[in-house]
C-alpha cells in the first residue's frame, strides 16, 4: 500500500471520524495540522447538517472541505461548492407515503436547518445530536422551500421498518440505509460520490491521490472512487465488500491510525 501520492483525505462522520460518543479525538486535530502542512485537503463527507459538522470539526473550519446531507449540500469555507435539492413535487409523494408508515420521525433537510414537527419530544432531543439548526412545524406538507434531502429517523431499525415501505422510489431518487437508524430520500445525484466526483474533477485528483473512510451505506459511491478506500472494522457488510481496505473501528481511532501510516 503507498499511499505517497495522497493529496486528499476523504472521511465519513458517525462510525468513521467520530467514537461512538459522537466525539472527534485530540490526536486527530493534531494529525490535521501534519496534513495541513503537506498541503492535503482534507474532506468531511456526512449525513449531517452541514453546522452540525462545522460544530464537530470547528477548530479547523476554515481550512476543510465540507459534504454535508449525504452529498446534496457542499462548502468551502463560505463558498457554496454544489446543492441538489430535491424536486418539489417528489417532497409531495414522499410525506403522503411517509405518512402511511408507523413510529417513524420525518426531517425535511434544508441547507442550514431542519424541520419536523413537534410530535416526539424524545426525538427531537435525539435529533439535536445530528442537526443543530432545527425549527418545528405544525406540518411538514405545508413547507414550500428548498429541500435537500428527507431524513426518516426509526429507534429499532430504518432497514427493517422504512426501507420496504419507500423502495419504490429508488427507480427516481437515491434512497439511503444511511445508519441503523436512519433513512435519507434525496435527488439521484445527491450522494457522496458525486459530490466527491466534483471534486476530484475541480482538483485534477486522480483515484490514487483520495483515500476513503466510511462505514455505511451512504458511503458506497465514495469509497468506490479511490484506490484507497477503507471500511472500519465497524462497517456495514456492504461496506466491507465494496472498500479495498480495512482499518480499526471508530472506537480505536481507525482514521487515525491510517492518517498516521499517511503521514510517515
Amino acid at each position: 500500500m503507498d499511499l505517497s501520492k495522497i493529496k486528499m483525505v476523504v472521511t465519513d462522520m458517525d462510525g468513521t471520524l467520530l467514537n461512538s460518543n459522537h466525539e472527534v479525538s485530540d490526536g486527530f486535530f493534531e494529525l490535521f495540522e501534519e496534513l495541513k502542512k503537506r498541503n492535503i485537503l482534507f474532506v468531511a463527507a456526512s449525513g449531517r447538517q452541514y453546522n452540525s459538522i462545522i460544530d464537530k470539526l470547528h477548530p479547523i473550519k476554515d481550512d476543510i472541505i465540507v459534504i454535508a446531507e449525504n452529498g446534496g449540500f457542499a462548502m468551502k469555507q463560505k463558498t457554496e461548492i454544489l446543492a441538489t435539492p430535491l424536486d418539489r413535487q417528489h417532497v409531495g409523494e414522499i410525506l403522503k407515503t411517509l405518512n402511511e408508515i408507523p413510529n417513524i420521525h420525518p426531517v425535511l433537510c434544508g441547507k442550514h436547518k431542519a424541520y419536523l414537527t413537534g410530535k416526539s419530544t424524545k426525538f427531537a432531543e435525539k435529533l439535536s445530536e445530528y442537526y443543530t439548526e432545527f425549527k418545528i412545524l405544525d406540518s411538514l406538507n405545508d413547507f414550500d422551500s428548498e429541500v435537500i434531502k428527507i431524513a426518516i429517523y426509526h429507534f429499532e431499525s430504518s432497514e427493517q421498518f422504512i426501507y420496504p415501505f419507500v423502495k419504490q422510489f429508488e427507480n427516481r431518487l437515491k434512497v439511503k440505509v444511511s445508519g441503523e437508524n436512519w433513512l435519507d430520500i434525496s435527488n439521484m445525484n445527491a450522494h457522496k460520490g458525486y459530490a466527491l466526483d466534483k471534486l476530484m474533477k475541480s482538483y485534477n485528483l486522480k483515484s490514487d491521490e483520495v483515500i476513503v473512510f466510511g462505514d455505511y451505506n451512504n458511503d458506497l459511491e465514495m469509497l468506490a472512487l479511490s484506490d484507497y478506500g477503507f471500511a472500519m472494522d465497524n462497517a456495514h457488510p456492504n461496506v466491507k465488500k465494496v472498500a479495498k481496505y480495512r482499518t480499526l473501528s471508530n472506537d480505536e481511532n481507525g482514521v487515525e491510525h491510517i492518517l498516521k501510516l499517511l503521514i510517515k
